[in-house]
């Protein structure tokens, strides 16, 4: 099912003069017995040329011919001869369509039809369903042409969040000694479940803190976004009193999309880890892993199917449940696009953050107290000067990539509703175009 909105064709108003080829009321064709030679207008020998050097006669209207017609506009029907009757002639054939000695424009057949007008573009983006790049280029585009706001509103989150995690890590996750464990085949149990235990908390509380941060900017960002399809600037205080009213609803969802992913990865492991302490804990280990990747693929699946539902819940003012069936709604029938566009412009946003982490990385690694090889072979610890540089370029690479995976979600959202709802008109008479809707679309590049 195609939930495109469907562009009606460019139509075109019948011709003034008779159709092409149709000769005059109560006359007959031209070499017809009974025919007067002697009347006016130009005649037709006999004795015809083959049809491939065939061409239409040069000279003046004969008496009693019709003026040419004046020369054809762009559309449907721009071309069609308004002229006298038969091939050639003028208003013929040649001249309806923009054939050579005809009154359309040079250069062959169709030129007389101009295609159909670019959509309206009063801000980022065309107003009409989008491809990826236009998506990507939208992103990239709000943030060139609002700088200032969207720059500020990244740089604010990510600078809390990134000192969330650096006290996170500095307080509790310091040692890296203790995640020796896992390589030493001689450690005991309880060695191995403490540095597994360690390992697992601090990557999840690093994840929920980033997770945290990036719907947040997302929220934040759907304003600067929303205004920026519209052609209108924003502030970061207008963005802010935007999302305001939304702020709660948008914290329990988050923590409802948590909750649902924590479960849903959980879950499935515990028959192995039941089997593990009750009977083969070979056959126990497998298992769970087997049940955690399957908790995780579905986990994915879930994700994408809600991740419209940041910008449906701030756009549309809808509660949690309702901007989530919105999301799953509109992601309906597009799951493997969305979730195509979404990897690419992480992977974009991932690449572009790395280029400026890890000389921070390098020369953090430099001032710690054992250099790079004490982080290497796991025997330094996470001090707080590595912390503290490390951090500040994880900062500047967040203010760059939030922009990037916040602007195509949000963008995202409204191509899908282009797509399914025809959002494009109410975004043209918000923006102010004129006569928006009254002529066809442009072509759609692909998707």
């Amino acid at each position: 099912m195609n939930d495109t909105p469907g562009w009606a064709s460019p139509g075109s108003a019948p011709p003034d003069g008779p159709e092409p080829g149709a000769s005059a009321e109560g006359s007959g064709p031209a070499d017809e017995p009974g025919t007067d030679p002697s009347g006016p207008g130009p005649q037709w020998s006999k004795e015809q040329p083959p049809p491939a050097q065939w061409s239409a006669p040069t000279g003046a209207p004969g008496q009693g011919q019709a003026p040419p017609p004046p020369p054809p506009g762009p559309g449907w029907g721009g071309g069609h001869p308004a002229g006298p009757a038969g091939p050639g002639g003028p208003g013929g054939y040649g001249g309806g369509y923009g054939g050579p000695g005809g009154n359309g424009a040079p250069g062959g057949w169709g030129t007389g039809w101009g295609g159909p007008p670019p959509a309206a573009k009063p801000g980022v983006i065309p107003l009409r369903p989008l491809g990826v790049g236009e998506i990507l280029d939208g992103a990239v585009s709000t943030m060139r042409t609002y700088w200032r706001t969207v720059l500020g509103v990244s740089l604010a989150i990510a600078v809390v969040m990134q000192t969330v995690v650096v006290l996170v890590q500095g307080f509790a996750f310091s040692d890296l000694s203790s995640t020796n464990a896992l390589d030493d085949p001689n450690a005991s149990a309880s060695e191995v479940t403490r540095a597994m235990s360690e390992a697992f908390l601090s990557t999840g509380v690093v994840y929920l803190v980033v997770l945290i941060g990036t719907v947040v900017a997302t929220a934040l960002l759907t304003a600067v976004t929303s205004r920026a399809v519209l052609g209108k600037p924003v502030t970061a205080g207008e963005a802010w009193r935007d999302a305001r009213p939304q702020v709660l609803k948008l914290f329990g969802l988050i923590c409802l999309l948590v909750l649902m992913a924590l479960v849903l990865i959980g879950v499935p492991t515990v028959p192995g880890i039941i089997v593990a302490v009750t009977g083969s804990q070979d056959g126990g280990i497998a298992l769970a892993v087997f049940g955690g990747l399957v908790g995780c693929v579905v986990t994915l699946w879930l994700a994408i199917r809600f991740s419209l539902a940041s910008p449906a819940l701030m756009l549309e003012k809808q509660g949690i449940i309702k901007s989530m069936s919105r999301s799953a709604k509109l992601v309906r029938g597009s799951w493997w696009r969305i979730f195509g566009i979404q990897l690419l412009a992480q992977i974009i946003a991932s690449i572009l953050s790395s280029i400026l982490v890890i000389p921070f990385a390098f020369i953090a690694g430099l001032f710690s107290g054992d250099g790079l090889s004490g982080l290497v072979d796991g025997t330094g610890d996470l001090g707080w000067t590595f912390l503290i540089i490390s951090g500040l370029g994880s900062v500047i690479g967040r203010m760059i990539a939030f922009p990037i995976t916040a602007g195509v979600t949000v963008l995202l959202y409204i191509d899908q509703r282009i797509r399914r709802e025809a959002l494009d008109l109410d975004l043209a008479r918000a923006a102010g175009v004129q006569d928006y809707g009254t002529a066809a679309h442009g072509p759609t590049p692909g998707s």
